[in-house]
């Protein structure tokens, strides 16, 4: 195993990065299957998080079998159920977004390794997950969010699960052009959401105290440039606590990690490198002796929230902040805009809203 990160200066050690690696590895059952914790439930698109920053710290086995559970267990449409249980489905909501990830972490994957064979055996399962998802895009533009246990759709588009499936389909992009595979469908379905996440932030469901639904058009790459920098500058004194973290919803001071290496890997998309360090530095106070990370402490009492609850998505979402902040592995700017091509925006007929 060949660790590809190295320190974040002053504030977490190549050690530290490696013992954090270990720990989510310990948690992959023999079926590849990585749950939230011990005894947990499994999520594909948290899933895919870990297989994530397993690759960029050595454990390309590890994330191999991650991404082979993904293809053993797809639906015929090409769709994940939300939460599985060991072989058992604990939740069988039909998430678009979670059904999308696969494409950016085996774009991901294939950055780190270089290993275009396994990316392309599982290409198939990327395609029939891109069709899956983009069967329930919106005239607007906006994809609705899921199909409840019944198969019935819910109604309504969700801004950071549509930020984030825009993000994917420009992987799936990527990763259909690197196996030689022309995907004008694609491009389409990722023109008309970037156009939506970026114009019409009123398509969405009123979602605004989350802290996701702040930097996730940021983190996508729909919004760049002056939008971009707006959208944080915006936000900033609703979300962040200054000197503690990212809450995850702003009427709480409930400050959790993952949301914290999330937003740092926005300021690092839009090249605030000095602000992302330093919010990076303030998860150290979720980080535990055995590598794992709290998911979020409450203040002012400072207490875990939940209660003494470590998530393997967190420890992944610092581990792969670390990687942007030290541009140390082939896939670390995969969030940087400029990194991946962009797309053509296309509005909704007789939309007046554009570039």
């Amino acid at each position: 195993m060949t660790i590809l990160l190295h320190d974040v200066p002053e504030v977490l050690s190549t050690y530290e990065i490696a013992q954090s690696a270990d720990w989510l590895a310990a948690l992959q059952h023999p079926s590849g299957q990585i749950p939230w914790y011990e005894g947990g439930h499994c999520d594909p698109w948290n899933h895919v998080e870990v297989a994530m920053a397993l690759s960029v710290t050595g454990h390309l086995d590890a994330a191999r079998a991650a991404y082979r559970w993904l293809a053993d267990t797809q639906l015929a449409n090409g769709a994940w159920f939300n939460y599985y249980r060991g072989d058992a489905v604990a939740d069988a909501r039909l998430d678009t977004n979670v059904s999308a990830y696969l494409a950016t972490g085996l774009y991901h994957y294939l950055l780190v390794s270089r290993d275009v064979d396994f990316v392309a055996e599982h290409f198939d399962a990327v395609r029939r997950a891109v069709g899956f998802v983009l069967g329930w895009q919106k005239d607007d533009g906006t994809v609705r969010w899921s199909l409840d246990s019944a198969g019935r759709a819910e109604h309504y588009a969700l801004l950071t699960g549509s930020s984030s499936i825009y993000h994917s389909l420009r992987c799936a992009i990527a990763l259909a052009e690197h196996l030689g595979h022309d995907v004008p469908d694609w491009r389409l379905g990722a023109g008309r959401l970037g156009h939506a996440v970026a114009r019409h932030p009123g398509a969405f469901a009123p979602k605004n105290e989350f802290a996701m639904d702040w930097y996730y058009p940021v983190i996508s790459g729909a919004l760049v440039g002056e939008a971009a920098d707006a959208r944080l500058d915006d936000g900033w004194e609703r979300h962040v606590m200054e000197g503690v973290g990212v809450r995850c919803v702003s009427t709480s001071d409930w400050v959790t990690a993952a949301e914290t290496a999330e937003c740092v890997l926005a300021l690092d998309a839009v090249g605030r490198t000095s602000a992302a360090l330093d919010l990076f530095a303030l998860t150290r106070r979720h980080r535990r002796d055995d590598g794992a990370y709290w998911t979020g402490l409450a203040y002012p009492q400072r207490a875990t929230f939940p209660d003494g609850e470590v998530t393997s998505y967190t420890v992944a979402a610092v581990i792969l902040a670390a990687d942007a902040l030290t541009s140390a592995s082939p896939a670390a700017g995969l969030f940087r805009h400029g990194f991946l091509d962009g797309v053509l925006e296309i509005p909704e007929p007789g939309c007046t809203r554009t570039l």
